[in-house]
C-alpha cells in the first residue's frame, strides 16, 4: 500500500475543500484550518489560491487536449473516436474528482490573459469533439443531425456525469 505524503495530502484536502465550498468562498485560512496548520504553512505548498486553481485547471485541460488530438491523429472510426473522449471523461472524472470540479465548476474564477486562454483553449477542445461527430455524419456512420446541437449534447453530458459521480 502506497504510503501518502504530506504534500499529497496537502493537495488531496485543499482540493476537496474548495470542492465542497467553491474557490471564492475557501480562504487561505480555511485551508490552514482544515490542515491543522498556521496560514503561513499553507504558502510551503501553494504561491497562492490563485496558482493552485490555474495549476490544477491547465493540467487537466492540458491532458483531455492531449489526450484528444492523439485521438484525432488516429486512424480510429468517429464513433470509436467519440467513444475514446467520452471514455477519457468518465476514466478521469473517477481518478481525480476533485481536480474535474475545479475544471467544470471553477474556471469563471480565472482572471485576465488565463481566462482567456482557458477560454480559446476549451474552444479548440469543443471544435475537435464536433469535428469528430461531423466526420462521423458525413461518413454515415451517425445519422443527420445537427452537429453543433449533437457537440453541445456531448459536452453537457460528460459535465452532467461528473456531477452524478461526484455527488
Amino acid at each position: 500500500m502506497k504510503r501518502i505524503t504530506k504534500k499529497e495530502l496537502f493537495f488531496e484536502k485543499t482540493l476537496k475543500l474548495i470542492s465542497e465550498k467553491g474557490f471564492k468562498a475557501t480562504t487561505m485560512r480555511d485551508i490552514a484550518h482544515e490542515l491543522n496548520f498556521e496560514v503561513a504553512n499553507v504558502y510551503n505548498y501553494i504561491d497562492s489560491k490563485e496558482a493552485l486553481l490555474e495549476d490544477y485547471i491547465f493540467a487537466t485541460l492540458d491532458e483531455f487536449v492531449i489526450y484528444l488530438d492523439n485521438i484525432m491523429d488516429s486512424s480510429y472510426s468517429p464513433v470509436e473516436k467519440l467513444k475514446f473522449v467520452i471514455s477519457k471523461h468518465v476514466q478521469y472524472t473517477l481518478a481525480k474528482p476533485y481536480e474535474v470540479s475545479l475544471f467544470v465548476y471553477e474556471w469563471r474564477s480565472l482572471k485576465g490573459e488565463k481566462l482567456e486562454e482557458f477560454k480559446q483553449k476549451r474552444s479548440g477542445y469543443i471544435s475537435s469533439v464536433s469535428n469528430i461527430i461531423e466526420d462521423g455524419i458525413n461518413q454515415g456512420a451517425l445519422r443527420q443531425m445537427d452537429s453543433e446541437f449533437a457537440t453541445f449534447m456531448v459536452i453537457s453530458s460528460m459535465r452532467w456525469l461528473f456531477s452524478m459521480i461526484t455527488n
